[in-house]
């Protein structure tokens, strides 16, 4: 649910007009009209403000999609490391050159 649709639930669930609404959110009634309307994208704290005005709250959840597989963490470490072992390596594995002074 974007942002207009959230508003203007929160507005019509509390039976509020535009005008009282927006006395309550402190702003203009043009504004949430807009808002509602899609003309104006508001913030995410310019939502949650108008919606708590209204009376409501909100609350946010994150639920997989099933779209893309779970990712562990560590699992994209592992795969560049796998990834890295298929090319050889462009340096020799003894130093050539003598070691810095101590």
């Amino acid at each position: 649910m974007d942002g207009a649709a959230l508003i203007r639930c929160a507005r019509t669930d509390a039976g509020l007009s535009l005008r009282r609404l927006a006395e309550r959110a402190g702003t203009s009634h043009a504004t949430i009209a807009a808002y509602e309307a899609g003309r104006i994208h508001p913030s995410v704290q310019t939502v949650e403000r108008i919606v708590r005005a209204a009376g409501f709250r909100v609350v946010t959840e994150l639920v997989p999609t099933g779209d893309q597989p779970a990712f562990r963490r560590g699992d994209e470490l592992v795969q560049a490391l796998e990834l890295a072992a298929q090319f050889p390596a462009r340096h020799s594995l003894e130093l050539r050159y003598p070691p810095f002074p101590r």
